[in-house]
């Protein structure tokens, strides 16, 4: 069981979203109020390959311990700030398997869609900052920590401190890729 550390929205394309008190989240389209919510794609550079694809990218989670690790590296890092819509603590987001349900607050549900693919905007936001959150293990593979995406299954509102709940899915799992 994690709960949830901060909540954030933006109604315009912009590479932060501001904290909120609360969201709400809309079943099969996004956060309301925010820039990409939508059954389609809002990414721009996705809207601008094939504007008719599914919204898979609908809520942006990310780890606080994500933003602890880049803050002790010298960085300034704090809720939102990486573009996310919903900040985690004490859940291991990146080792979730593809279509784990996340339960958050009394209501909402969440599916995870896949991994964010952290682009050139994070290092624009701090120098430095793109080589901490992609990596590459002992293996060669490419490691990506930016968070994981998400489609909205049931809506609800949501708040910091709210409990977060995660029901994976039948067995065999599907390790998550970018979406």
């Amino acid at each position: 069981m994690g709960t949830i550390a901060a909540v954030s929205r933006s109604g315009e394309y912009t590479f932060t979203k501001p904290n909120q008190d609360s969201i709400t989240l809309l079943a099969g389209l996004g956060v309301e109020g925010d820039v990409h919510r939508g059954v389609t794609v809002k990414h721009r550079s996705r809207v601008k390959r094939d504007p008719t694809q599914p919204n898979l990218r609908q809520v942006h989670l990310m780890h606080a311990e994500l933003h602890d690790e880049l803050n002790a590296s010298g960085f300034r890092v704090a809720p939102g700030q990486l573009g996310e819509n919903v900040t985690t603590r004490g859940v291991d987001l990146l080792g979730l398997p593809t279509g784990t349900r996340l339960h958050l607050g009394p209501r909402a549900v969440v599916e995870v869609t896949g991994l964010r693919n952290p682009c050139p905007q994070i290092e624009a936001f701090q120098e430095g900052l793109l080589k901490e959150v992609v990596g590459r293990d002992e293996h060669g593979n490419i490691v990506r920590k930016a968070g994981i995406m998400s489609i909205v299954l049931v809506g609800g509102e949501i708040r910091p401190g709210d409990g977060i709940r995660v029901e994976l899915p039948a067995e065999p799992h599907t390790p998550l890729v970018p979406v």
